[in-house]
């Protein structure tokens, strides 16, 4: 579960951090996905329904196509999960079915849409949980990456002992460090550790003791304003970003701004899919984006998707600007060749 000094130094941040009403414990891992794969792989069994954003993270997407599992898709709006919408799945699930009993959610600024859960959205997601015994897993890398007031985690209002979080330093220190922790109960966290023995030993010791003495130095609220300064650049970039999108794209495409996090959720508008456009035009016009159909779990049954993800996170601004004035350009250039005005 990590070494003692840092797995304690992080058991402290989430005390402070989220005050979960339940006991806990904490273990590191190679990074949060590291931690999230081992935690499903750990709770599937053959035949299981698991809730699923969709779009959702591609990474565990991936993973989880390779499970003995069925992926059950959770409608999205521009808050993230729809508890109405969720709600209505589980009231009217099939009695000959095996229910779900996880939801796997990235609550702040998500990837691909870059949305984030209300308050009042994440208690209603929880008594949900609750009613139908579903386990939350928590994946939460850009929780630091908020840009104003943080809304407390699923963690702060788990008084069953039913979330898994998962948080990492890869937003906020380096993510060629590769530590992240997961965070839950006893009972669930030490099988995952079981798993890690047999998986890949135990991360890194070199990672983590450099993690430990940069973030022991600070100390805990030192870390904390640390974050606030990473949240700060990634406010400016997303600000900044949006500009040039307004700037070019008004009229074009359709987006939501987000609150946290480094990834915009374009739909464009005049166009069937996305997919080539994106993967060979802008490919062309050295603009690199993610065409929204890599972020569902059944592409098949989606049929053509409109979206595009951009990330705004490492990328200059000159490149900002000329990146979306191209992708304006690519759109203009296929709605007139699909209205046949050119």
């Amino acid at each position: 579960d990590g070494i003692p000094q840092l797995n304690g130094w992080l058991k402290e941040l989430q005390r402070i951090q989220h005050a979960p009403p339940k006991d806990f414990v904490v273990s590191i891992g190679t990074g949060s996905q590291d931690l999230v794969t081992k935690a499903l792989q750990m709770l599937i069994s053959p035949g299981d329904n698991v809730l699923f954003e969709s779009p959702g993270y591609v990474g565990v997407i991936a993973f989880l196509r390779h499970q003995p599992c069925n992926l059950i898709d959770v409608q999205l709006d521009s808050h993230g999960v729809v508890p109405a919408k969720l709600r209505e799945q589980l009231d009217n699930w099939p009695t000959d079915k095996r229910k779900p009993k996880m939801l796997y959610t990235v609550p702040v600024g998500g990837n691909p849409t870059g949305v984030s859960q209300t308050l009042e959205r994440k208690k209603e997601i929880y008594d949900i949980a609750r009613e139908h015994n579903l386990l939350i897993l928590e994946d939460d890398p850009y929780y630091y990456l908020q840009f104003g007031d943080k809304v407390p985690s699923y963690l702060s209002m788990d008084t069953d002992g039913r979330v898994l979080r998962f948080d990492s330093m890869s937003k906020i220190l380096s993510s060629g460090l590769r530590v992240g922790w997961a965070t839950g109960p006893a009972e669930l966290v030490n099988v995952m550790n079981l798993v890690t023995q047999t998986a890949n030993l135990q991360p890194s010791s070199v990672a983590q003791a450099i993690t430990y003495t940069l973030v022991d130095s600070w100390g805990h609220q030192g870390f904390y304003e640390h974050t606030l300064k990473v949240a700060a650049f990634y406010k400016q970039r997303c600000q900044l970003f949006c500009s040039f999108a307004r700037k070019h794209l008004e009229g074009l495409a359709e987006w939501v701004e987000p609150d946290a996090g480094m990834f915009v959720w374009f739909y464009l508008k005049g166009i069937d899919d996305s997919f080539d456009l994106i993967l060979t035009k802008a490919v062309e016009k050295k603009v690199l984006l993610v065409p929204g159909i890599e972020f569902y779990c059944h592409p098949k049954e989606v049929g053509p998707v409109q979206f595009v993800r951009a990330s705004f996170s490492n990328v200059s601004d000159e490149d900002m600007d000329a990146g979306l004035e191209r992708l304006a350009s690519l759109l203009r250039e296929h709605i007139a060749e699909a209205t046949n005005t050119i």
